[in-house]
């Protein structure tokens, strides 16, 4: 990695530049990440770098351990589908809140957030995709009238499910899929079918979760 420059905050750059390393996949999953070397490598003090860490471990890409070096993440195949559970039955529940009262501008949003993700998969720019498909997902969830709800599907935007986007490299695949089924939750919105945007919603929870296990049986396959 290159050093950073001191313009902005150094702890965001440290932030970016690892999370760059993370999705590109020069760190690896259980790849420690010593404070003393990282920080060397990108010139700064441990104080910002931790900083950094710190929030890369709330979105679910760095595990931080006391008494020894914070570690890029890895996931269980058990846990991940008990968090993807979760997220099917909380955005099927929300779909359907924010269908019941169509909003133009909501529509609006949206569709300016999909020609925006269409244009970062075309460009191969994943680390601006999944920022984009997590906004997709909580313009959503700030419709559904309920601060609770939209704070546990932000939640749920931030972690694991997050993290195994970045972690698992299925991103160039999966990223092309779930554009397509954006839209289709978007015109099924339009159309005020809220029965077909619940189905299409489901279906878009659905189809994460057998991409998900696509990439594990991969892996099983290769041991």
């Amino acid at each position: 990695m290159k050093k950073i420059m001191k313009t902005l905050s150094l702890a965001d750059q440290a932030y970016e530049m690892i999370r760059n390393a993370i999705i590109s996949g020069k760190l690896a999953p259980q790849e420690d990440l010593p404070e003393e070397k990282i920080a060397a490598d990108l010139g700064i003090s441990r104080t910002p770098l931790r900083e950094a860490l710190r929030k890369l471990a709330i979105e679910g890409l760095v595990e931080l351990h006391k008494g020894r070096p914070a570690m890029v993440a890895t996931f269980t195949k058990e846990d991940s589908l008990h968090q993807m559970e979760l997220r099917r039955v909380l955005e099927t529940y929300n779909i359907n809140k924010v269908a019941a009262n169509f909003d133009p501008q909501l529509i609006s949003s949206l569709k300016e957030n999909i020609s925006h993700q269409q244009a970062a998969v075309e460009s191969d720019d994943f680390q601006h995709f999944i920022d984009l498909d997590r906004e997709f997902h909580l313009l959503l969830a700030k419709k559904s009238h309920n601060p609770k709800l939209t704070e546990i599907i932000e939640h749920a935007n931030t972690g694991v499910n997050r993290a195994f986007l970045v972690l698992s490299n299925t991103l160039p695949i999966s990223a092309k899929e779930a554009v397509d089924e954006h839209i289709q939750i978007v015109e099924a919105l339009e159309k005020q079918d809220s029965q077909k945007a619940k189905d299409e919603m489901k279906k878009h929870m659905v189809n994460i979760e057998r991409r998900f296990l696509v990439y594990f049986q991969k892996g099983e396959e290769q041991q």
